[in-house]
Protein backbone atom coordinates (compact mmCIF):
# COMPACT_ATOMS: atom_id res chain seq x y z
CA UNK A 1 0.00 0.00 0.00
CA UNK A 2 1.32 3.46 -0.93
CA UNK A 3 2.07 5.87 1.90
CA UNK A 4 -0.69 8.46 2.21
CA UNK A 5 -0.58 11.80 4.04
CA UNK A 6 -4.05 13.01 5.02
CA UNK A 7 -5.30 16.34 6.40
CA UNK A 8 -8.75 15.94 7.99
CA UNK A 9 -11.54 16.93 7.82
CA UNK A 10 -10.33 18.65 4.63
CA UNK A 11 -7.04 19.66 3.01
CA UNK A 12 -8.58 23.13 2.51
CA UNK A 13 -9.44 25.10 5.67
CA UNK A 14 -9.25 28.48 7.38
CA UNK A 15 -5.85 29.39 8.82
CA UNK A 16 -7.16 29.31 12.41
CA UNK A 17 -8.77 25.85 11.98
CA UNK A 18 -7.09 22.95 13.78
CA UNK A 19 -6.71 19.89 11.55
CA UNK A 20 -5.86 16.22 12.05
CA UNK A 21 -2.70 15.11 10.23
CA UNK A 22 -2.48 11.37 9.59
CA UNK A 23 -0.13 9.09 7.69
CA UNK A 24 -1.26 5.65 6.47
CA UNK A 25 0.46 2.78 4.67
CA UNK A 26 3.64 2.68 6.76
CA UNK A 27 5.23 -0.49 8.15
CA UNK A 28 4.47 -1.25 11.80
CA UNK A 29 6.85 0.77 14.07
CA UNK A 30 8.48 2.39 10.99
CA UNK A 31 10.66 5.42 11.84
CA UNK A 32 9.74 8.47 9.73
CA UNK A 33 10.28 12.21 9.63
CA UNK A 34 7.44 14.59 8.82
CA UNK A 35 8.30 17.97 7.35
CA UNK A 36 6.11 21.04 6.79
CA UNK A 37 7.20 23.72 4.28
CA UNK A 38 5.58 27.07 3.55
CA UNK A 39 6.76 29.73 1.10
CA UNK A 40 5.58 33.21 2.10
CA UNK A 41 4.73 35.99 -0.36
CA UNK A 42 8.26 37.39 -0.33
CA UNK A 43 9.68 33.97 -1.27
CA UNK A 44 10.94 33.22 2.26
CA UNK A 45 10.86 29.50 3.11
CA UNK A 46 9.51 28.49 6.54
CA UNK A 47 10.00 24.87 7.64
CA UNK A 48 9.46 22.53 10.59
CA UNK A 49 10.12 18.82 11.02
CA UNK A 50 9.50 16.12 13.62
CA UNK A 51 10.54 12.48 14.08
CA UNK A 52 7.83 9.87 14.61
CA UNK A 53 7.37 6.12 14.84
CA UNK A 54 4.33 4.47 13.24
CA UNK A 55 1.91 2.43 15.35
CA UNK A 56 1.50 -1.36 15.17
CA UNK A 57 -0.98 -0.99 12.28
CA UNK A 58 1.41 1.22 10.24
CA UNK A 59 -0.68 4.32 11.00
CA UNK A 60 0.48 7.66 12.35
CA UNK A 61 -1.93 10.18 13.88
CA UNK A 62 -0.38 13.45 15.14
CA UNK A 63 -3.24 13.94 17.60
CA UNK A 64 -2.11 10.73 19.38
CA UNK A 65 1.49 9.97 18.38
CA UNK A 66 4.31 11.79 20.19
CA UNK A 67 7.11 13.52 18.28
CA UNK A 68 10.44 11.98 19.36
CA UNK A 69 12.58 14.92 18.26
CA UNK A 70 12.94 17.70 15.69
CA UNK A 71 11.22 21.09 15.98
CA UNK A 72 9.16 20.00 19.01
CA UNK A 73 8.55 17.00 21.33
CA UNK A 74 5.48 15.12 22.50
CA UNK A 75 1.90 14.99 21.25
CA UNK A 76 1.32 18.25 19.35
CA UNK A 77 -1.43 17.88 16.71
CA UNK A 78 -0.58 21.31 15.17
CA UNK A 79 3.14 21.33 16.01
CA UNK A 80 4.23 21.26 12.36
CA UNK A 81 2.46 24.60 11.86
CA UNK A 82 3.24 26.55 15.00
CA UNK A 83 6.94 25.57 14.91
CA UNK A 84 7.55 26.80 11.33
CA UNK A 85 10.78 28.81 11.17
CA UNK A 86 12.65 30.55 8.36
CA UNK A 87 16.31 29.90 7.51
CA UNK A 88 16.83 33.68 7.60
CA UNK A 89 16.82 34.75 11.25
CA UNK A 90 14.20 37.16 12.64
CA UNK A 91 11.55 36.73 9.95
CA UNK A 92 7.90 37.15 10.90
CA UNK A 93 5.32 35.08 9.06
CA UNK A 94 2.45 37.43 8.17
CA UNK A 95 -0.11 37.35 5.35
CA UNK A 96 -0.10 40.32 3.01
CA UNK A 97 -2.71 39.26 0.46
CA UNK A 98 -5.67 37.63 2.21
CA UNK A 99 -7.26 36.63 -1.11
CA UNK A 100 -4.75 33.78 -1.48
CA UNK A 101 -4.01 30.95 0.97
CA UNK A 102 -0.78 29.87 2.58
CA UNK A 103 -0.02 26.44 1.12
CA UNK A 104 1.71 24.11 3.56
CA UNK A 105 3.42 21.11 1.96
CA UNK A 106 3.42 18.12 4.31
CA UNK A 107 5.97 15.42 3.43
CA UNK A 108 6.88 12.13 5.09
CA UNK A 109 10.45 10.76 4.76
CA UNK A 110 12.04 7.43 5.60
CA UNK A 111 13.92 7.32 8.93
CA UNK A 112 15.15 9.99 11.31
CA UNK A 113 18.25 10.89 9.31
CA UNK A 114 18.98 12.69 6.06
CA UNK A 115 15.44 12.97 4.57
CA UNK A 116 16.61 11.64 1.19
CA UNK A 117 13.77 9.17 0.62
CA UNK A 118 10.33 10.78 0.22
CA UNK A 119 7.49 8.34 0.98
CA UNK A 120 4.42 10.53 0.47
CA UNK A 121 3.11 14.09 0.60
CA UNK A 122 0.07 16.37 0.43
CA UNK A 123 -0.70 20.10 0.58
CA UNK A 124 -2.81 21.85 3.22
CA UNK A 125 -4.38 25.06 1.83
CA UNK A 126 -4.89 27.45 4.73
CA UNK A 127 -7.13 30.42 3.86
CA UNK A 128 -7.66 33.76 5.58
CA UNK A 129 -10.99 34.48 3.91
CA UNK A 130 -13.94 32.17 4.48
CA UNK A 131 -16.37 31.12 1.77
CA UNK A 132 -18.51 34.10 0.73
CA UNK A 133 -16.68 36.74 2.84
CA UNK A 134 -16.38 40.03 0.92
CA UNK A 135 -13.26 42.21 1.01
CA UNK A 136 -13.92 45.91 0.26
CA UNK A 137 -11.19 48.55 0.06
CA UNK A 138 -12.29 51.73 1.90
CA UNK A 139 -11.04 55.20 0.97
CA UNK A 140 -13.85 57.37 2.29
CA UNK A 141 -13.15 60.78 3.83
CA UNK A 142 -9.77 60.34 5.49
CA UNK A 143 -10.22 56.60 6.06
CA UNK A 144 -7.61 54.14 4.85
CA UNK A 145 -9.13 50.79 5.67
CA UNK A 146 -10.45 47.44 4.45
CA UNK A 147 -13.94 46.23 5.27
CA UNK A 148 -14.70 42.51 5.54
CA UNK A 149 -18.34 41.38 5.35
CA UNK A 150 -19.48 37.88 6.32
CA UNK A 151 -21.90 36.21 3.88
CA UNK A 152 -25.62 36.81 4.44
CA UNK A 153 -27.80 39.75 5.47
CA UNK A 154 -26.76 39.77 9.15
CA UNK A 155 -27.00 41.77 11.27
CA UNK A 156 -23.52 40.91 12.59
CA UNK A 157 -21.45 42.45 15.40
CA UNK A 158 -19.12 45.18 14.07
CA UNK A 159 -15.41 45.35 14.97
CA UNK A 160 -12.53 47.75 14.30
CA UNK A 161 -9.12 46.03 14.15
CA UNK A 162 -5.90 47.95 14.93
CA UNK A 163 -2.33 46.65 14.67
CA UNK A 164 0.78 48.19 16.24
CA UNK A 165 3.32 50.94 15.62
CA UNK A 166 4.87 49.05 12.69
CA UNK A 167 2.06 50.70 10.73
CA UNK A 168 0.60 49.64 7.39
CA UNK A 169 -2.80 48.13 6.71
CA UNK A 170 -2.82 44.66 8.28
CA UNK A 171 -5.77 42.55 7.12
CA UNK A 172 -5.26 38.91 8.09
CA UNK A 173 -6.72 39.05 11.62
CA UNK A 174 -9.71 41.09 10.41
CA UNK A 175 -10.38 38.69 7.52
CA UNK A 176 -10.32 35.70 9.89
CA UNK A 177 -12.72 37.46 12.30
CA UNK A 178 -15.08 38.18 9.40
CA UNK A 179 -14.87 34.49 8.49
CA UNK A 180 -16.11 33.82 12.05
CA UNK A 181 -19.14 36.10 11.71
CA UNK A 182 -18.00 39.66 12.54
CA UNK A 183 -18.17 42.65 10.16
CA UNK A 184 -14.58 43.81 10.60
CA UNK A 185 -12.83 47.03 9.57
CA UNK A 186 -9.01 46.77 9.43
CA UNK A 187 -7.83 50.35 9.93
CA UNK A 188 -4.45 51.92 9.04
CA UNK A 189 -3.30 54.88 11.14
CA UNK A 190 0.45 55.23 10.44
CA UNK A 191 3.04 54.33 7.77
CA UNK A 192 0.50 53.71 5.00
CA UNK A 193 -0.05 55.51 1.67
CA UNK A 194 -0.05 59.23 2.57
CA UNK A 195 -0.20 58.64 6.35
CA UNK A 196 3.27 59.48 7.72
CA UNK A 197 5.54 56.79 9.18
CA UNK A 198 5.63 58.68 12.47
CA UNK A 199 2.80 61.24 12.58
CA UNK A 200 3.28 64.35 14.77
CA UNK A 201 -0.02 63.45 16.41
CA UNK A 202 -3.00 61.16 15.90
CA UNK A 203 -6.52 62.57 15.76
CA UNK A 204 -9.34 60.96 17.68
CA UNK A 205 -11.63 62.32 14.94
CA UNK A 206 -10.04 59.91 12.44
CA UNK A 207 -10.99 56.92 14.61
CA UNK A 208 -14.45 58.39 15.12
CA UNK A 209 -14.87 58.47 11.31
CA UNK A 210 -14.10 54.74 11.32
CA UNK A 211 -16.72 54.07 14.03
CA UNK A 212 -19.35 56.11 12.16
CA UNK A 213 -18.51 54.39 8.87
CA UNK A 214 -18.91 50.96 10.45
CA UNK A 215 -22.17 51.84 12.22
CA UNK A 216 -23.66 52.94 8.87
CA UNK A 217 -23.16 49.51 7.30
CA UNK A 218 -26.50 47.73 6.85
CA UNK A 219 -25.14 44.36 8.01
CA UNK A 220 -23.87 45.74 11.34
CA UNK A 221 -25.94 45.28 14.52
CA UNK A 222 -26.99 48.58 16.09
CA UNK A 223 -25.99 47.46 19.60
CA UNK A 224 -22.56 49.15 19.53
CA UNK A 225 -19.10 48.52 18.08
CA UNK A 226 -16.16 46.47 19.35
CA UNK A 227 -12.51 47.46 18.98
CA UNK A 228 -9.47 45.18 19.10
CA UNK A 229 -5.88 46.44 19.27
CA UNK A 230 -2.38 45.00 19.57
CA UNK A 231 0.52 46.97 21.12
CA UNK A 232 0.13 50.67 20.08
CA UNK A 233 -3.26 49.65 18.65
CA UNK A 234 -4.24 48.47 22.14
CA UNK A 235 -3.85 51.88 23.78
CA UNK A 236 -5.75 53.41 20.85
CA UNK A 237 -8.54 50.85 21.42
CA UNK A 238 -8.72 51.98 25.07
CA UNK A 239 -8.80 55.66 24.03
CA UNK A 240 -11.61 54.95 21.55
CA UNK A 241 -13.60 53.09 24.23
CA UNK A 242 -13.05 56.01 26.63
CA UNK A 243 -13.72 59.03 24.42
CA UNK A 244 -15.94 57.88 21.56
CA UNK A 245 -19.64 57.09 21.86
CA UNK A 246 -20.81 53.77 20.47
CA UNK A 247 -17.85 51.59 21.56
CA UNK A 248 -19.36 48.77 23.60
CA UNK A 249 -16.40 46.38 24.06
CA UNK A 250 -12.62 46.72 23.77
CA UNK A 251 -9.79 44.15 23.68
CA UNK A 252 -6.24 45.21 24.55
CA UNK A 253 -3.45 42.80 23.53
CA UNK A 254 0.03 43.59 24.94
CA UNK A 255 -0.98 47.21 25.49
CA UNK A 256 -0.90 49.91 28.15
CA UNK A 257 -3.32 52.29 29.82
CA UNK A 258 -1.33 55.36 28.80
CA UNK A 259 -0.88 56.98 25.42
CA UNK A 260 2.38 55.74 23.86
CA UNK A 261 4.81 57.49 21.47
CA UNK A 262 2.43 59.86 19.60
CA UNK A 263 0.19 62.59 21.11
CA UNK A 264 -3.54 61.95 20.66
CA UNK A 265 -5.68 65.01 19.84
CA UNK A 266 -9.32 64.97 20.87
CA UNK A 267 -12.00 67.64 20.75
CA UNK A 268 -10.52 70.41 22.90
CA UNK A 269 -7.88 68.24 24.61
CA UNK A 270 -4.61 66.44 23.83
CA UNK A 271 -3.20 63.41 25.61
CA UNK A 272 0.60 63.77 25.35
CA UNK A 273 2.85 60.82 24.54
CA UNK A 274 4.17 59.05 27.63
CA UNK A 275 7.79 60.26 28.21
CA UNK A 276 10.46 57.89 26.90
CA UNK A 277 14.20 57.92 26.30
CA UNK A 278 15.67 55.85 23.44
CA UNK A 279 19.00 56.14 25.25
CA UNK A 280 17.66 53.42 27.56
CA UNK A 281 17.39 50.91 24.71
CA UNK A 282 19.51 47.80 25.43
CA UNK A 283 21.29 46.23 22.45
CA UNK A 284 22.58 42.68 22.76
CA UNK A 285 26.29 42.33 21.93
CA UNK A 286 25.78 38.81 20.56
CA UNK A 287 22.65 39.19 18.45
CA UNK A 288 22.38 42.96 17.92
CA UNK A 289 18.73 42.69 18.98
CA UNK A 290 17.07 45.69 20.63
CA UNK A 291 15.36 45.34 24.02
CA UNK A 292 12.90 48.17 24.19
CA UNK A 293 11.22 47.41 27.51
CA UNK A 294 13.02 50.04 29.64
CA UNK A 295 12.69 53.12 27.40
CA UNK A 296 9.60 54.47 29.16
CA UNK A 297 9.63 56.68 32.24
CA UNK A 298 7.92 55.07 35.24
CA UNK A 299 4.18 55.17 34.52
CA UNK A 300 3.48 55.31 38.28
CA UNK A 301 5.28 58.65 38.60
CA UNK A 302 2.63 61.43 38.96
CA UNK A 303 4.65 63.49 36.45
CA UNK A 304 3.46 61.09 33.72
CA UNK A 305 -0.22 60.98 34.68
CA UNK A 306 -1.39 63.48 32.07
CA UNK A 307 -0.53 60.69 29.55
CA UNK A 308 -2.97 58.25 31.18
CA UNK A 309 -6.13 57.20 29.36
CA UNK A 310 -9.00 57.69 31.87
CA UNK A 311 -10.54 54.27 31.09
CA UNK A 312 -12.60 54.43 34.30
CA UNK A 313 -14.85 56.97 32.49
CA UNK A 314 -15.73 54.40 29.82
CA UNK A 315 -18.96 52.42 29.87
CA UNK A 316 -17.44 49.73 27.62
CA UNK A 317 -16.56 46.18 28.67
CA UNK A 318 -12.84 45.34 28.60
CA UNK A 319 -10.67 42.28 27.95
CA UNK A 320 -6.90 42.50 28.57
CA UNK A 321 -4.48 39.86 27.23
CA UNK A 322 -0.70 39.71 27.58
CA UNK A 323 2.27 37.36 27.60
CA UNK A 324 4.45 37.05 30.70
CA UNK A 325 7.52 36.62 28.46
CA UNK A 326 6.91 39.90 26.57
CA UNK A 327 10.44 41.24 25.95
CA UNK A 328 9.22 44.42 24.25
CA UNK A 329 6.80 46.04 26.67
CA UNK A 330 6.00 45.63 30.37
CA UNK A 331 2.53 44.64 29.27
CA UNK A 332 1.67 42.50 32.30
CA UNK A 333 2.42 45.36 34.69
CA UNK A 334 0.56 47.87 32.49
CA UNK A 335 -2.46 45.54 32.13
CA UNK A 336 -2.60 44.88 35.88
CA UNK A 337 -2.72 48.63 36.56
CA UNK A 338 -5.51 49.15 34.03
CA UNK A 339 -7.51 46.25 35.46
CA UNK A 340 -7.06 47.49 39.02
CA UNK A 341 -8.17 51.00 38.06
CA UNK A 342 -11.29 49.69 36.29
CA UNK A 343 -12.21 47.33 39.12
CA UNK A 344 -11.81 50.07 41.74
CA UNK A 345 -14.33 52.07 39.71
CA UNK A 346 -16.81 49.20 39.53
CA UNK A 347 -16.20 48.41 35.84
CA UNK A 348 -16.44 44.94 34.32
CA UNK A 349 -13.10 43.64 33.13
CA UNK A 350 -11.50 40.33 32.12
CA UNK A 351 -7.73 39.75 32.22
CA UNK A 352 -5.61 36.78 31.09
CA UNK A 353 -1.83 36.64 31.19
CA UNK A 354 0.05 33.74 29.61
CA UNK A 355 3.21 32.15 30.94
CA UNK A 356 5.87 31.81 28.20
CA UNK A 357 3.98 33.96 25.68
CA UNK A 358 5.63 36.95 23.98
CA UNK A 359 4.42 40.36 22.78
CA UNK A 360 2.98 39.34 19.41
CA UNK A 361 -0.12 37.34 20.34
CA UNK A 362 -1.53 36.50 16.91
CA UNK A 363 -4.30 34.24 15.54
CA UNK A 364 -3.52 30.57 16.24
CA UNK A 365 -0.96 28.53 14.29
CA UNK A 366 0.97 31.59 13.13
CA UNK A 367 4.41 30.65 14.47
CA UNK A 368 6.10 32.57 17.26
CA UNK A 369 8.20 35.53 16.13
CA UNK A 370 10.78 36.16 18.90
CA UNK A 371 12.39 39.10 17.10
CA UNK A 372 11.96 40.93 13.80
CA UNK A 373 12.61 44.23 12.05
CA UNK A 374 10.38 47.06 13.30
CA UNK A 375 9.37 48.83 10.11
CA UNK A 376 9.12 52.28 11.69
CA UNK A 377 12.21 52.10 13.92
CA UNK A 378 14.29 50.19 11.36
CA UNK A 379 15.81 48.07 14.17
CA UNK A 380 15.61 44.37 14.99
CA UNK A 381 13.37 44.31 18.04
CA UNK A 382 12.87 41.53 20.65
CA UNK A 383 9.28 40.34 21.11
CA UNK A 384 9.91 37.38 23.43
CA UNK A 385 8.02 34.12 23.88
CA UNK A 386 8.69 30.36 24.08
CA UNK A 387 7.47 28.26 21.14
CA UNK A 388 5.06 25.79 22.70
CA UNK A 389 3.70 28.11 25.40
CA UNK A 390 3.16 30.92 22.92
CA UNK A 391 1.27 28.59 20.56
CA UNK A 392 -1.06 27.47 23.37
CA UNK A 393 -1.60 31.09 24.46
CA UNK A 394 -2.60 32.11 20.92
CA UNK A 395 -5.21 29.34 20.73
CA UNK A 396 -6.70 30.31 24.09
CA UNK A 397 -6.62 34.08 23.46
CA UNK A 398 -8.29 33.73 20.04
CA UNK A 399 -11.17 31.79 21.50
CA UNK A 400 -11.55 34.28 24.38
CA UNK A 401 -11.56 37.30 22.03
CA UNK A 402 -14.41 35.84 19.97
CA UNK A 403 -16.41 34.74 23.03
CA UNK A 404 -15.98 38.21 24.58
CA UNK A 405 -17.24 40.04 21.47
CA UNK A 406 -20.17 37.63 20.96
CA UNK A 407 -21.15 38.15 24.59
CA UNK A 408 -21.00 41.98 24.64
CA UNK A 409 -22.03 42.87 21.09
Amino acid sequence: MAVQVLVLPSARCLFDDPVQIRVGGLRPQQAVTLRASLLDESGELFQAHAHYRAGSSGELDLSRSPALGGSYLGVEPMGLLWSLQSKTPYKRLAKRNVLTPFCVDLEVYEGHGDMSRLLGKCTNERWFLGEGVKRISVREGRLKATLFLPPGPGPFPGLIDLYGSGGGLVEYRASLLASRGFVTLALAYMAFEDIPTMPEFLELGYFEEAVNFLRKQQQVKDTGIGVLGLSKGADLALSMATFLPGIKAAVSISGSVFNSFIPLKGDGFTIPAHPYDLGRVKISDESGLVDFSDVLDDHRDPATWDCRIPVERSLAKFLFLCGLDDMNWKSNLYCQDAVQCLQQNGREVEFYSYSGAGHLLEPPYLPLCQASIHRVLGMFVCWGGQWREHAKAQEDAWSRIQTFFWQHL
